[in-house]
């Protein structure tokens, strides 16, 4: 009888010929191996993500300044010189906008990875401002690591921003906001497959050349009006390229060993707000990156398994910059209060913040998206002086409950926000240095802030210094 199956003998080990297919048995000994592989690994690391929870300029930097003196590696992982964060240390005052925050930890590396566009002047001379201002920045370049992915925003991107912004406001009467650093555009140029990144500036230039005239071209067909001197930005470009090439790495493989190999803190910095976010931000009134945790992923190299806790930075009011709904904004008294008494300018463009209440709606739909491991609750000391203090609850439209955060942005400014009134405290925080040195009607307003959004509550700001922000967990 015929039979599918023949039996061989192959390097002293019996194989089954089933329809063709030849099956080794495997020595015993390789059992246990091959169970052990079946077993799933615990990263050896993870990553602890800072996140910004509204609009922006929540003080993301103050907490990633606190967690990066004792990390090991500082990460940026989308965004670019659009942000803006400010640090202050020794009394001396710094402002971020490419650089990790935790640049100013010298025990550190800071790392700049791929989802990051980079303005290569811009990065320069942030750093030679910053060094002007004290010692923090000494060494910048030897702690510095830039992904070879990471795309490149040129001035001419800069430029098509700005007229960009023009044309909306001449069509429609109203523009986006954006920073006018060639944030969008050079987005645009990644999404379009015709963006230059860092690998190509620091390998052949002549090959670079060729593909920048082609990409400044591009713009100057589609933007007649666009005033592109070619040929003295790359002289520029062929310069800052020797300067930029000892910072190059790979930076997935810069990541894996990180992950994967002896014990060591990464922080990752993330910039903009989950509210800016390109998928699930106020769009069209947003950033042109994944600002929310699935941009450290894409943006550094990193599985989702190795993603730790993800803390949340709220500022205790909102603020937005430039346009777009706001359904808490206070255009009044206690607007220009929370203006003046926070200090709400853009570090960026300088820009006047608009302000008003907390929006809880808004920022449980951020733990919706990032899901939360705690929250760092900032500047809670710019309410001192408020009797009462109200905090959006709910969202109703043409009299009906909105159970979540909209997508559509008409419907959004429709909105009317139900408040829960809670009592001020009218008292001087700034001198507390624990949860229980709070005035009692502060620690009932953190209270509901956590019974809200069932996340507790491990920070709370009271001043600009490191020191002001007081742990409460």
């Amino acid at each position: 009888m015929a039979s599918d199956s023949t039996m061989d003998n192959v390097n002293g080990r019996e194989t089954v010929s089933l329809n063709g297919e030849p099956i080794v048995k495997r020595p015993r000994e390789s059992v246990s191996q091959e169970c052990s592989l079946r077993v799933p690994k615990e990263p050896q690391n993870k990553v602890t993500v800072v996140l910004g929870a509204q609009w922006g300029d929540e003080g993301k930097g103050k907490v990633v300044d606190l967690l990066a003196m004792d990390a090991d590696i500082v990460c940026r992982c989308q965004g670019g010189n659009n942000a803006g964060h400010t640090v202050v240390v020794d009394s001396v005052e710094y402002d971020f906008h490419l650089l990790p925050s935790g640049v100013l930890n010298k025990k550190a590396v800071s790392f700049i990875g791929n989802g990051v566009v980079i303005h290569l002047p811009g990065l320069f001379e942030e750093a030679e401002k910053n060094l002007q201002k004290g010692k923090g920045l000494q060494g910048w370049e030897e702690r510095l690591k830039i992904s070879d992915r990471a795309h490149l925003v040129f001035n001419f991107h800069q430029a098509v921003d700005g007229i960009q912004e023009q044309q909306r406001q001449q069509q429609e009467g109203k523009n986006l906001g954006t920073t006018k650093k060639g944030i969008g555009p050079a987005y645009s140029s990644k999404a379009a497959r015709n963006g230059l990144r860092v690998c190509d500036l620091v390998s052949d230039f002549k090959v670079f050349e060729e593909k920048f005239r082609m990409l400044a071209e591009h713009f100057l067909t589609m933007y007649p009006k666009l005033n592109v001197d070619v040929d003295s930005e790359l002289e520029q470009l062929k310069g800052l390229a020797e300067r930029l090439r000892p910072l190059v790495t790979d930076g997935v493989y810069f990541m894996h060993r990180a992950l994967t190999g002896p014990s060591k803190k990464i922080l990752v910095e993330g910039a903009n707000a989950a509210l800016l976010d390109i998928d699930f931000g106020t769009y069209p009134f947003v950033t042109s990156s994944n600002c929310t945790v699935g941009g450290v992923c894409t943006g550094l190299g990193v599985p989702p398994s190795y993603v730790g806790r993800v803390y949340g930075v709220v500022k205790a009011y909102t603020t937005r910059v430039g346009v777009g709904a706001f359904p808490t904004e206070q255009d009044n008294e206690t607007g220009e209060l929370l203006q003046s008494r926070g200090r709400e300018f853009g570090v960026t463009t300088g820009r006047r913040r608009r302000c008003g209440w907390l929006d809880l709606i808004l920022v449980r739909y951020a733990h919706m998206v990032n899901g939360f491991s705690a929250i760092a609750l900032t500047k809670l000391d710019i309410l001192d002086t408020l009797p009462e203090i109200k905090v959006g609850v709910a969202y109703k439209v043409d009299g009906q409950s909105l159970p979540s955060f909209p997508a559509n942005m008409d419907v959004l400014t429709r909105v009317l926000v139900d408040y829960e009134t809670l009592p001020g405290w009218c008292c001087n925080t700034e001198a507390a240095r624990s949860f229980e040195e709070l005035p009692p009607q502060a620690q009932s307003y953190i209270r509901f802030i956590e019974d809200f959004l069932q996340v507790p509550v491990k920070w709370v700001g009271v001043g600009k210094s490191r020191e002001s922000m007081i742990k409460l967990f």
